[in-house]
């Protein structure tokens, strides 16, 4: 199949200019002025951006927390993703801290089958012995080349020792672990200590979890990984705090790579006092006005290097677990078909970052980081997934207008700008006119070792 997609301005994380995209099957055979159809599949992008196709660090789909399940599976997550313009996920594959590491890999291969979008996988380590070093060689081998270790969480939390030695034993293979920072036997006694007090409201979430519960975890994790010698990867980062503590790292030499999501650049923790303060319960949660600004500064001057959504979505039924205990709430909300637009418009649209940042932070430093060589660009030789944004696209969002399998969206209310109008996964037209039109098309991504950003 071939497709012309002409007239469009091509952006890149290093530049943009104005060019014709050839694509042959799931390839980009040229870019270039003028380019000639010869039979091919024309797409006028006049007035649009033509971008790499996006790449979420961070989706939770299909995860089971013994007591409910998450709102979206593959299938309808991954719907949901391809509207917005992501075309490959990396999901994390959570084997039981019995299992192993192949074995949950197996088991999110069964469960990506019909996804609408590529997809990758971060594997879960829940725990550290002998057997799970010896199985990141294979791990390696399949593709899979980072992990995701857990400070917090009885069924995942792994000690300091253990994220040390992974982190010795991941540098073999080139592979990053990122970390959820939180002091879990701080975090615990302060959710007894909120509830004692008579705080069972969704307020109560964010006032156990405080900013140097997160900060904390972050200096710690970086002098680990000082100790072991390697490369430092914050998940969902959220405060000034835990900004302030990776800013250090760097300037004592370390390599420290971060990812936030759009939520702490977009919402202030007013939101947990709203008669629907349930569904913004996650962890971190939503954080004060002071790290809004200072996460959104951080965008600006390129101290964070990807935006992932953490989608973990639930239903408003789900969420009234807790109704009367704000720690009986699932932990979680949908974002990754949003992710695109809120970069936009917050960003791009309001002076905080270029579109070559906006490239950055959504596709090009999550395929460097993460060794997805043939994505991240709009080139010649590079994997045909493309996204034509449309920037002249308005949309309010609601609790209802989005593929998400959930009645909820945290970012309702708002008034968006810019949309993925068209997008091409491995070199097929799937969303045309913001219209999904083919679903079900997309495939593993196996993936190399890291390259370095910094």
């Amino acid at each position: 199949m071939r497709i012309l997609i002409k007239n469009g301005v091509v952006v890149n994380g290093d530049g943009r200019k104005k060019a014709d995209v050839l694509i042959e099957n799931d390839r980009i055979a040229a870019v270039g002025e003028t380019l000639a159809a010869n039979g091919a599949k024309v797409i006028d992008a006049a007035g649009c951006y033509v971008l790499p196709g996006f790449i979420d660090t961070h989706t939770h789909f299909d995860l089971d927390l013994g007591f409910t399940v998450t709102a979206d599976d593959f299938v309808t997550g991954s719907k949901a993703a391809i509207l917005g313009g992501t075309t490959c996920v990396l999901d994390f594959a959570t084997p039981d801290r019995e299992q192993t590491m192949q074995e949950g890999l197996d088991l999110w291969h069964q469960k990506a089958q019909g996804a609408s979008c590529n997809y990758g996988f971060h594997m879960t380590i829940a725990r550290w012995d002998e057997s799970i070093r010896a199985e990141m060689r294979a791990m390696a081998e399949q593709g899979v080349t980072s992990y995701k270790m857990y400070m917090v969480y009885d069924g995942l939390k792994v000690d300091d020792g253990e994220i040390y030695a992974a982190l010795q034993e991941a540098k073999q293979y080139g592979a990053l672990i990122g970390v959820h920072c939180e002091n879990w036997d701080v975090l615990r006694r302060r959710i007894a200590e909120t509830k004692a007090a008579g705080i069972l409201s969704p307020m109560g979430h964010a006032l156990s979890r405080p900013a140097p519960v997160e900060a904390e975890a972050v200096a710690r994790y970086m002098r680990i990984a000082e100790l072991a010698n390697a490369p430092a990867y914050v998940v969902h980062l959220s405060t000034a705090e835990g900004l302030g503590e990776a800013r250090r790292a760097r300037a004592r030499g370390q390599e420290v790579y971060l990812e936030s999501c759009p939520q702490y650049f977009t919402l202030t923790d007013d939101c947990y006092a709203r008669p629907d303060g349930l569904k913004f319960i996650m962890s971190p949660p939503i954080r004060k006005a002071a790290d809004k600004a200072a996460l959104t500064q951080a965008l600006h001057d390129d101290e964070i290097d990807t935006i992932g959504t953490d989608h973990c979505s639930f239903t408003m039924a789900q969420k009234s677990r807790g109704k009367d205990d704000f720690s009986m709430t699932p932990n979680g909300a949908a974002g990754v078909q949003h992710r695109g637009q809120l970069l936009y418009t917050l960003g791009v649209c309001e002076g905080r970052v270029t579109m070559e940042q906006m490239v950055r932070l959504l596709s090009a430093n999550a395929a460097s980081l993460f060794g997805m060589r043939d994505h991240g660009a709009v080139d010649a030789n590079k994997a045909a997934d493309v996204v034509i944004w449309d920037p002249d696209c308005e949309t309010l969002l609601t609790d209802t207008n989005h593929a998400y399998n959930c009645d909820n969206t945290i970012y309702a209310g708002l008034t968006v700008k810019g949309r993925a109008r068209d997008v091409i996964l491995n070199g097929k037209q799937v969303v045309e006119n913001g219209a999904l039109v083919a679903s079900g098309t997309g495939r593993y991504i196996p993936r190399k070792g890291y390259r370095a950003l910094r």
